[in-house]
This record gives structure tokens, C-alpha cells and sequence, in this order.
């Protein structure tokens, strides 16, 4: 009986986003159906779309910035569901953060996530570009 518990246990935390280790097969392929179509298999973005790759850190410097990793389209509108989307930015912040990650960087979860999502950006590239601004105001 208390196997049972415990597995029923593990399964309501995991649902819920209360774990925080990443699984990182399944962030990949999550990333891979949902961000690389846009970004690139390895963050490097494109024509319009912003490089992530040795940056992305640097949105965690402000509770903005983090906020804005949530909020983009791209996030806020994926068929992931809030567990889901945590651990991709989970594993997207240790595979592309570089040296811009924060050494104290605290996890995503989807108890976090899922407020933040229900606002997503319109105007993503002015308000990139605001966030931004404020950070650096901020780190200067």
C-alpha cells in the first residue's frame, strides 16, 4: 500500500510541475515540436528570430526578463502543458545559457508557469527590447 501512495504521490507532483528535475530526452523533443522550427536545433535563431544561444541567461538577471521567457508566443501559446513548458526552459536555460546563466539560477515550475502564460506578448520585439533595456540599466 504505501508503494501505491508513493507512486501516486510522485505522479501528482510530477503533474503538477512540483518536481523540478529535467527529463532531458523528453525536454529535447518538446523543444525540437514546439521551438526549433523558429530558433534552431541549437538556439542560434535566424532571420527575425532572436538567438538564444549564449543569451538566454541573461533575461533571468531581472523577474521581468524571466517573466518574458513565459510570455512570448511561442511559449505561452504551445500545446505543452505547464510541467511541460517549465522543463523546457529548464533545459533550454542549462543547454544555451552559456555564461550568461545565472549561477543562482532557480528552476521554472508550473505552478509559476501557468499564471504567466495566460497573458502572452503582442508586442514582442518592442517589448523585447524594453526588457532588455531595463536589464541592462540595471547590470551597468
Amino acid at each position: 500500500m504505501k508503494q501505491v501512495f508513493t507512486g501516486f504521490l510522485m505522479l501528482i507532483l510530477t503533474s503538477t510541475g512540483n518536481a523540478q528535475e529535467v527529463n532531458p530526452e523528453r525536454a529535447l523533443y518538446n523543444y525540437q515540436v514546439s521551438c526549433q522550427g523558429c530558433h534552431g536545433p541549437s538556439g542560434e535563431g535566424g532571420a527575425g528570430v532572436p538567438r538564444m544561444q549564449g543569451f538566454l541567461g541573461v533575461f533571468l538577471r531581472t523577474q521581468q526578463g524571466r517573466e518574458f521567457l513565459v510570455q512570448v508566443p511561442g511559449s505561452a501559446n504551445s500545446a505543452l502543458n505547464d510541467a511541460m513548458l517549465a522543463e523546457v526552459l529548464n533545459w533550454m536555460v542549462e543547454k544555451f545559457g552559456g555564461a550568461s546563466k545565472p549561477q543562482k539560477f532557480s528552476p521554472f515550475t508550473a505552478l509559476e508557469v501557468a499564471p504567466l502564460r495566460k497573458a502572452p506578448l503582442n508586442e514582442v520585439d518592442r517589448y523585447r527590447a524594453q526588457v532588455l533595456a531595463n536589464i541592462m540599466r540595471k547590470s551597468g
